[in-house]
């Protein structure tokens, strides 16, 4: 049976678009045909809706996601009536419905319509669309008392005209009254409240609305510099000296055409990050000369610069009472809603009152968004990225800070990450000044102690090797454990200043939980620092590493495809049980399928005598595994082959965990079904580790980071769990 979730309000401006988000989200990590539906809308498109059918791959005609348009909804009803209304909605609601397991519907939007009682019509559609009711009331620039008010009269209102209400949302409530409105409204309500506090970040629109809001022309800019958050406005007025002090991180400067000293010092400011700006709009209708605009272009790469033809105070006016809005152009907003609704809603319990279970099939998106679901509990994990320099390791950061996945410490110069971010216009929340005591490494406090903060938060800090006041310790650790080596002190000053061995020693002395690098260093490079420093686990005989490959219907475990040459029979078990070991950690039931070129007893040779003799091992060590080797691919996937070479078999035909005998087979394997099949091919994770590092491919995408620090963040849970139940 299809379920659906009506999503409503009781009035204007309630920011309801982050409630929207958020259960689409939540509906999407168990349903794999996810729908949505706007009974009635304003515009041919909505952009709510563009949003959520690109962001959750709806296949649906855009068309059939859409009711009608208001006025010929007002028309409908008043020539035919109400019943006839709601009848035309409830066929094409069910038009959506057949082809999903559930839907969002996205309920009127009380603006300028003219529908009477707006309230009632959305209760009736709910009801007849047989949907649980979400109600949000909006709290901006209001009382805990008054939201509070408004909330229970909405869950009231709602429920008297027989609505199943799921939950009630009260949304962009004042930080300071957060808590005393959920007090209120959980003692009062008879279903789960939440209360979402009102983040500037989503308020704030973005450079491209801006531009389309004032009428503007671009001059200089790119698509990410458009994308910007405008964190408040400057009007450039006064002399240079004076307007660089009034400039503060996120603002867009607004200035007649003609203070080209205003437009240089600007941008020169934002190039040096202090601070990074969104932008300069220029007022008046007048553009700099080709010179000035050249030496602009030069300075502020990417930075929008605009050109607007109202004079500057009229401009401002205009753009005061401008509000952002979570669109498909927006993705970085998008991102920011999901983390502020998973911070503060209970998804799990809200997952249980829809009755939502995990579906037999697993989807791509549906793995990856239940990654980030584990990787923030049952705390936030602390994970070095290595190469905090690299423009796809500080979007990925962007991601995850937004998304509220993990805390991050990011290995660099904190002038030229911050540089870096400047030019790439984003803010991770790093302190924008030129504090020397930033570049000492000193964000942790004179003796390395964390400074207070709110740990259900994500941050960022930014360590440099070689200006970081632990770096003469983690030296001394790192040569007692190479003594051996022959390692003195001073080569050992050296070595920690690279960063991959850096970023180990923090992992190895319990600074982080875990760390990621790769995007521009080798394998060994991750992988050295590692073996020297963190070594195998208890049971491990060596490191090795899969890939998660999330086929359209399933996902599947391949190992090892990046790290051990020509496994012998012994190591090739050691794979084979890790694998099991990291397939049963990631909800994958693991059935092994030891690959060779022979299937059962078919083919004889050294090659396919290893195999079986790994196979023979790890049902020695693991005898509650299923496990079948020497075995074809085809034989191990598709159930018509296995029924004539190994009818018998319960691994044959259905195996998901596929442990290939050396690299040279499981890399180009992996790399076909990869191209060829169009999966989703996550990884290498590495396995063996007693801590966790995980290590990137130097083509890495900024979804392949972010899913692998989250996929490290839960490594780093479960290493935390097995060493608490060794202890007890």
């Amino acid at each position: 049976m299809t379920r659906s979730v009506y999503v409503t309000g009781i009035g204007r401006g309630d920011g309801r678009q982050v409630v929207e988000l958020g259960l689409m989200e939540l509906l999407s990590r168990r349903s794999d045909r996810v729908g949505v539906f706007r009974p009635l809308t304003h515009r041919p498109t909505d952009d709510m809706v563009d949003l959520l059918r690109s962001r959750y791959r709806i296949g649906l005609s855009p068309g059939l996601l859409y009711g009608m348009d208001y006025e010929a909804a007002a028309a409908l009803r008043a020539e035919r009536g109400e019943d006839e209304l709601v009848s035309v909605l409830l066929d094409r609601f069910r038009e959506v419905e057949r082809h999903c397991e559930t839907v969002l519907v996205l309920g009127t939007d009380f603006a300028e319509t003219s529908i009477p009682d707006e309230l009632a019509l959305n209760a009736r559609l709910a009801n007849e669309f047989g949907s649980l009711v979400v109600p949000v009331v909006g709290g901006h620039r209001q009382t805990a008392d008054t939201v509070a008010a408004e909330s229970r009269n909405a869950e009231r209102a709602y429920s008297t005209l027989g609505c199943n209400v799921l939950a009630l949302f009260a949304n962009r409530v004042p930080a300071a009254e957060r808590e005393s409105t959920l007090r209120q409204l959980r003692a009062a309500s008879a279903v789960p409240a939440y209360v979402l506090p009102d983040d500037p970040a989503l308020a704030a629109p973005t450079v491209a609305e801006v531009v389309a809001a004032a009428g503007g022309k671009v001059l200089l800019g790119d698509a990410d510099g458009l994308d910007r958050d405008v964190r408040g406005y400057v009007l450039g007025g006064a002399m240079l000296p004076h307007f660089l002090g009034a400039l503060h991180p996120g603002c867009l400067v607004v200035t007649a055409g003609d203070r080209t000293d205003l437009l240089i010092g600007a941008l020169a400011a934002h190039t040096a990050g202090a601070p990074a700006i969104a932008g300069v709009l220029l007022t008046m209708g007048e553009t700099p000369d080709p010179q000035v605009m050249g030496l602009a272009a030069r300075l502020g790469a990417g930075t929008p610069v605009v050109v607007v033809p109202e004079l500057s105070f009229a401009t401002a006016q205009l753009l005061a009472p401008l509000e952002g809005r979570i669109t498909a152009t927006a993705p970085r907003k998008a991102e920011t809603a999901l983390g502020l609704f998973d911070l503060h809603v209970d998804v799990a319990e809200l997952t249980s009152r829809i009755e939502l279970d995990r579906p037999q099939r697993v989807t791509p998106m549906m793995f990856e968004h239940e990654l980030i679901e584990r990787a923030r509990t049952p705390r936030l994990a602390e994970i070095v990225l290595a190469e905090g320099t690299e423009e796809r390791i500080l979007r990925a950061a962007d991601v995850l800070v937004r998304r509220n996945v993990c805390h991050l410490t990011l290995l660099g110069a904190h002038a030229a990450i911050r540089r870096k971010l400047a030019d790439l216009g984003l803010d991770l929340g790093l302190d924008p000044g030129l504090d020397p005591d930033l570049e000492r490494g000193a964000e942790r406090g004179p003796a390395g102690e964390e400074p207070e903060e709110d740990s259900t938060r994500a941050r960022v800090r930014v360590n440099d090797p070689a200006l970081d006041p632990r770096r003469e310790r983690l030296a001394e650790i790192y040569a007692q454990l190479r003594r051996h080596k022959g390692v003195t002190l001073d080569q050992a000053l050296d070595t920690v200043v690279d960063v991959n061995h850096f970023g180990t020693m923090l992992v190895h002395q319990g600074l982080a939980d875990g760390m990621v690098s790769g995007a521009v260093h080798s394998t060994a490079s991750t992988l050295r620092p590692a073996l020297e420093v963190i070594k195998t686990a208890p049971g491990a005989g060596l490191v090795s590493s899969v890939f998660f490959m999330c086929l359209p219907d399933r996902v599947l475990v391949y190992g090892d495809c990046a790290i051990n040459p020509d496994p012998n029979a012994e190591q090739l078990a050691d794979i084979a049980v890790q694998c099991a070991r990291t397939a049963e950690e990631f909800g994958v039931p693991p059935r092994v399928a030891l690959l060779s070129y022979s299937t059962g007893t078919s083919g004889q040779g050294a090659d396919v005598d290893k195999v079986r003799e790994a196979a023979g091992i790890v049902r020695r060590l693991r005898p509650d595994l299923l496990v079948e080797g020497p075995i074809q691919y085809d034989a191990a996937v598709e159930p018509a082959v296995a029924a004539t070479k190994l009818p018998d078999s319960p691994v044959a035909g259905r195996a998901t965990v596929f442990v290939f005998p050396d690299l040279n087979t499981g890399n180009n394997t992996y790399k076909a079904v990869q191209r060829s099949a169009g999966a989703l091919a996550i990884g290498p994770v590495l396995q063996g580790l007693r801590k966790p590092i995980n290590d990137l491919s130097r083509g890495a995408t900024v979804q392949d980071i972010v899913t692998t620090v989250a996929i490290t963040a839960i490594q780093a849970h479960q290493q935390r769990q097995a060493e608490a139940a060794r202890t007890e």
